[in-house]
C-alpha cells in the first residue's frame, strides 16, 4: 500500500501515517542473508518431496544448523513450499557407463521388450534377452502382458540350460525396477545395471538385436495368435544363433562364437 502510495506522488510520512506504521519500517532494510536458508530448504524439497516443515526443521538441527525455527519457518512460507504439487516417483540418479563388450560367456546379459499387435488389434509384448559377449539370443518370449514375475520365469527357464550371469543391463522399465525382480536378482547374486532414462544406446546391444527381430519378425508377418508369434519367434533365434554372420564377431554365428570362448576357458 505505501510502495502504491509512493509511486503515486504522495509523501512517505503521510502514507505511513495513512495505513499505520512508522516511517522507520518503510527504511529499513533487513541485514540477514536467508540464500543458506532457501538453499537448504529446497535442497530439501528437491529429495524429499512429499515431507513437511516439522521433517525439514528436523533435519536441519540434526545437521548442527542452529538457525531459529522462526527463521525458518519465515523462509518456507516465503517459497510456498506447503502448497507444492504433487510429484511423479522420481527414478534414482543413474551413473552412466560404458559399454564395454564382456570378455567370457554369461558375463552380462542385456533385456528389453518389444511391441506390437496382432491382426484383431489386441497388443504384443516380447521380452529379448541376449549375452553380451557371443550375441546369443537367449530369448524372444511373446506374451500380452509381461509382468515382472513373467521376467523371472523366463530367466529360470534359461537358467535350466545355462549359467546365470554376473550382471543384467536393463532400462528403467516398470518391470526391472520391481521390487521382486530386484530381490530375485539379490539372490541369485546378480547386479543390475540400469541405463540411464532416455539413453537406450547405453542398452546398444539389445538395440540391435531388437531392430533384427523386427525387421526379420514383427514386420514381416501379419500374426493371427499369440501362438503364431512364438513359433516364428523360436524359430528366428535358432537360425539366428547358429547362422548370423554377426560382423562383431568377425563374420561368425553367435553359438560358434560362444562355443570357442568357453573352448578356450
Amino acid at each position: 500500500m505505501v510502495e502504491w502510495a509512493v509511486e503515486e506522488n504522495v509523501s512517505v510520512g503521510r502514507a505511513c501515517r495513512v495505513v499505520g506504521i512508522h516511517r522507520s519500517r518503510w527504511y529499513y532494510q533487513s541485514k540477514k542473508d536467508d540464500q543458506p536458508v532457501i538453499d537448504k530448504l529446497r535442497a530439501y524439497a528437491d529429495c524429499y518431496p512429499t515431507r513437511g516443515f516439522d521433517d525439514y526443521y528436523g533435519k536441519i538441527r540434526n545437521e548442527g544448523i542452529k538457525w531459529n525455527r522462526k527463521r525458518v519457518l519465515r523462509v518456507y512460507r516465503l517459497l510456498n513450499l506447503k502448497h507444492r504439487r504433487r510429484h511423479k516417483r522420481r527414478l534414482p540418479v543413474r551413473v552412466r557407463q560404458p559399454l564395454q563388450v564382456p570378455q567370457q560367456v554369461n558375463q552380462c546379459w542385456s533385456m528389453d521388450f518389444l511391441s506390437d499387435a496382432l491382426v484383431n488389434k489386441r497388443k504384443i509384448r516380447v521380452l529379448t534377452i541376449m549375452d553380451d559377449c557371443s550375441r546369443e539370443v537367449l530369448a524372444a518370449h511373446a506374451d500380452f502382458s509381461l509382468s515382472a514375475l513373467k521376467v523371472i520365469d523366463v530367466l529360470e527357464m534359461i537358467a535350466r540350460e545355462r549359467s546365470l550371469p554376473k550382471q543384467i543391463r536393463v532400462d528403467n522399465g516398470s518391470e526391472f525396477m520391481a521390487d521382486k525382480f530386484k530381490a530375485w536378482c539379490e539372490a541369485h547374486h546378480i547386479t543390475i545395471q540400469y541405463i540411464q532414462p532416455g539413453k537406450p544406446m547405453q542398452n546398444g546391444y539389445i538395440e540391435r538385436l531388437n531392430r533384427t527381430y523386427r525387421e526379420d519378425v514383427l514386420d514381416a508377418y501379419l500374426f493371427e495368435s499369440l501362438e503364431e508369434v512364438r513359433m516364428l519367434s523360436d524359430e528366428w533365434m535358432d537360425h539366428f544363433n547358429r547362422f548370423h554372420p554377426h560382423q562383431s564377431l568377425d563374420g561368425m554365428a553367435p553359438l560358434k562364437y560362444a562355443m570357442q570362448k568357453i573352448t578356450k576357458v
